[in-house]
């Protein structure tokens, strides 16, 4: 199955008035997802990365809207890219994620969601407390108890990569990100 290329999910981007700000956070999300991926591959998983690539540029494509997972998923399937859709749907209710063994590129795109706080990745739990600071803020302190519940279902999958791989998910990160540091000087 065919997914978007980065420049297509650029023009998708731009076309649905995608926010500079929301748009940035796309694309670190979808660098983390992709990162991670592609170290879980090189240790026997089969992630499509191309597919990780598109639906995380994408996920939060009409974040300025209600329920943005539902919109955005919409104009995917619209568009013929059931995939994507189908991730987008899935990211905001995450219910937890697979096994190891069963890895999907869903469990790529929400983990590099939840490790990104805007256009930044800054790990488990500085994004969590960041997400409890808001339901807060937005009068849902009951939410605290579930976010906290997803972040221990977050942490078991990460210590799953980690022994998978055999690095941090920070150390491969910061690793990626000399390796751009280093292609782009």
């Amino acid at each position: 199955m065919k997914h978007p290329t980065v420049e297509e999910c650029e023009r998708l981007l731009d076309e649905y008035g995608t926010p500079e700000h929301v748009r940035k956070h796309c694309r670190e999300v979808a660098r983390v997802a992709v990162t991670i991926s592609k170290a879980l591959n090189e240790k026997g998983a089969d992630l499509d990365a191309e597919l990780v690539l598109a639906a995380g540029m994408l996920h939060d494509i009409a974040r300025t809207e209600d329920r943005h997972w539902d919109v955005g998923a919409d104009i995917m399937e619209k568009l013929g890219y059931e995939e994507e859709g189908r991730i987008i749907r899935a990211h905001m209710k995450y219910p937890g994620f697979s096994p190891l063994d069963k890895v999907t590129e869903t469990d790529m795109v929400c983990l590099g969601d939840r490790l990104v706080k805007e256009d930044s990745y800054v790990g488990l739990d500085a994004r969590m407390d960041y997400i409890i600071d808001k339901a807060k803020r937005n009068g849902r302190p009951d939410a605290e108890r579930i976010i906290l519940e997803k972040k221990k279902d977050t942490r078991r999958f990460i210590d799953e990569i980690e022994d998978r791989i055999g690095v941090s998910i920070d150390e491969l990160l910061d690793g990626d990100l000399k390796e751009k540091g280093e292609q782009a000087g």
